[in-house]
């Protein structure tokens, strides 16, 4: 049976990148005025303090202590996540420091305070446990079991993409409990999956979210952790959607019943057509399904998707949302890089790194596909921000979604891949994408993103319709900060990051949760009572990451599915009997 391998966590990424303590010359100019505003404070403190031990007992930093061991893992887990916070316990310790002079106090602070004055990393990595332990502790609380928590009202939540799965919050979390040390928490969930999670269950569910959520979650618990409980839920998950590929061409259903193992489409899509970023987010997942399993049947199936694509014309290079799983032809010609789209571009890519590069096909087709977006999709607006746009039938939307600011984090995560001497273009194109999402969250009241914006009628990077105004928690905008903070260690990504924090814990933290909003524009904040398991799952992962050293799940060793699982890089043994072939 295939066993759990920890890879290092110490590599870091080869891309030349700008020094993490370089800063422009208006940051320098305002961070020294806040030093100098806090100097001043300081040696205020030095004569006005009776008692030094008071002060320190409020800015040490110390490592948190832990309430349990470490959860059984293979060899090399326990020091992969060793991250240092703030402690509660410090206060107590503090009294005894009351020998220190005033001017220690002042040393201390002064060091305390320009270890973090570019980015208050320490301070913000600390508390992104804080807001995952209080989201878990939440959902625990009013909703365990069910799908997502209800943080208004107080009680379990279940969207009909899960059909009669139960616990989506639970798997979607388990990997950021892990990576963030909560091991009572990850070895509740761990009791819950075992006792409880069951797939033999008569509804309606789908592949996608299925497939992304439930077995790309159970998939990185079982590489992070090493329990074969989660090995074992995952091939049984996937061995049941196998029954989505049942059409002529291959190509799978959007909806399953997992009793019965028939399958359809959406109403709504195109005539019943297939969804290009649904059926085309099934193929990291099974290349793992078909390693740990040793079944080729998985890897075969998400093989044959490419086949097909493969012998349709593309209009202008691009490839429509919609395809029709029993004729095998294009439906409506609509092509976005947001919803409907988005993930099957960034599964082309990721399917070549997580090869380790061996995967030339997959290479082929992103770049390929990069270049169609660029050339017909791109676009600059009046005021200087680039986005995405939307095609339909040749004619450009100058609309760009929540979920397309994902790109920004692709196009860096592919930019050392590009061909010719394209990688740093690529990096440009990435930034400008991160800058624009980030003045989509600017430009509103709330400082939270819109659903989708616009770059027309005499506005740009605003939601002009009221159905476009919402904000669910959604993470791609922080998804590439992150990533752009990893290859670039500009400070401004991680400022746009804490600032990302701010706004979630002043408009979305509830005293039963986190909640959407109904409005990002309006004074005050309309709560939609949902907490997302992809809070959990992407949002709050993707902030850790971002404050946290590059050494943490380096992106040589892994990549992350389309909900921020990370899965390893399947490296190409050929001594190893026991992998089946790919």
């Amino acid at each position: 049976m295939p066993v759990a391998t920890l890879l290092p966590f110490t590599a870091t990424p080869s891309r030349k990148s700008a020094s993490p303590t370089s800063f422009r010359l208006t940051e320098k100019f305002i961070l020294l005025l806040v030093f100098s505003g806090f100097i001043t404070l300081c040696f205020g403190a030095i004569f006005f303090l009776p008692d030094s031990s008071k002060l320190l007992s409020g800015v040490r930093m110390a490592t948190w202590p832990q309430k349990s061991a470490k959860p059984p893992c293979t060899p090399g887990a326990s020091s992969q996540f060793e991250m240092p916070r703030a402690s509660r316990s410090v206060s107590r310790r503090g009294r005894h420091l009351a020998t220190f002079s005033r001017i220690n106090v002042l040393l201390h602070l002064v060091l305390s305070f320009t270890e973090n004055m570019g980015t208050h990393s320490n301070f913000v990595l600390s508390s992104t446990p804080q807001m995952m332990k209080f989201a878990w502790e939440s959902y625990k609380r009013y909703a365990w079991g069910s799908n997502e928590l209800r943080p208004v009202s107080k009680q379990g939540h279940s969207s009909n993409l899960f059909g009669n799965i139960q616990g989506a919050s639970i798997v979607d979390a388990l990997d950021t409990l892990y990576m963030m040390e909560m091991y009572n928490e990850f070895e509740d969930a761990t009791e819950w999956v075992e006792k409880n999670l069951d797939f033999n269950v008569n509804g309606e569910v789908s592949v996608f979210e299925v497939n992304i959520r439930f077995v790309g979650g159970l998939l990185s618990a079982y590489y992070l952790s090493g329990k074969e409980v989660y090995r074992r839920k995952a091939v049984e998950l996937g061995e049941k959607l196998l029954s989505a590929f049942k059409t002529p061409t291959g190509i799978p259903w959007a909806l399953l019943n997992l009793k019965s193992g028939v399958g359809r489409n959406w109403p709504w899509a195109s005539g019943g057509s297939s969804i290009l970023a649904e059926y085309g987010t099934l193929h990291l997942e099974f290349m793992h399904l078909s390693k740990l399993s040793g079944k080729p049947v998985f890897a075969e199936k998400v093989m044959n998707i490419r086949k097909v694509l493969n012998r349709l014309d593309k209009p202008q290079g691009l490839y429509p949302n919609y395809l029709n799983p029993n004729s095998g032809q294009w439906g409506q010609h609509h092509v976005s890089v947001g919803g409907l789209g988005d993930s099957f571009y960034e599964y082309l890519l990721k399917a070549w790194l997580m090869s380790d590069k061996t995967d030339e096909e997959g290479k082929k087709l992103y770049y390929e596909a990069l270049q169609a977006i660029e050339t017909n999709l791109i676009r600059k607006s009046s005021g200087g921000l680039t986005y995405i746009a939307e095609w339909k039938g040749g004619l450009l939307e100058h609309k760009m979604g929540h979920l397309t600011c994902f790109a920004g984090g692709m196009f860096a995560l592919g930019a050392d891949g590009a061909p010719g001497d394209k990688t740093g273009h690529q990096m440009e194109l990435a930034a400008e994408i991160a800058r624009t999402c980030h003045e989509s969250y600017a430009r509103t009241n709330l400082k939270l993103g819109p659903e989708a914006f616009r770059f027309d009628g005499g506005v740009e990077a605003i939601a002009t319709r009221q159905n476009e105004k919402y904000f669910i928690l959604r993470p791609e905008v922080i998804e590439t900060y992150m990533y752009m903070w990893r290859f670039t260690h500009d400070p401004k990504y991680r400022q746009w990051g804490w600032e990302a924090v701010q706004a979630l814990e002043q408009h979305c933290r509830l005293d039963g949760g986190y909640s959407g909003v109904r409005d990002v524009y309006a004074g005050r904040p309309s709560h939609d009572d949902v907490q997302q398991s992809f809070f959990l799952a992407e949002t709050l992962k993707y902030l850790y990451l971002l404050f946290s050293d590059d050494n943490h799940l380096p992106f040589e060793h892994w990549v992350f599915n389309t909900e921020a699982h990370p899965l390893p890089i399947i490296r190409k043994d050929k001594t190893d009997k026991s992998q089946p072939p790919l």
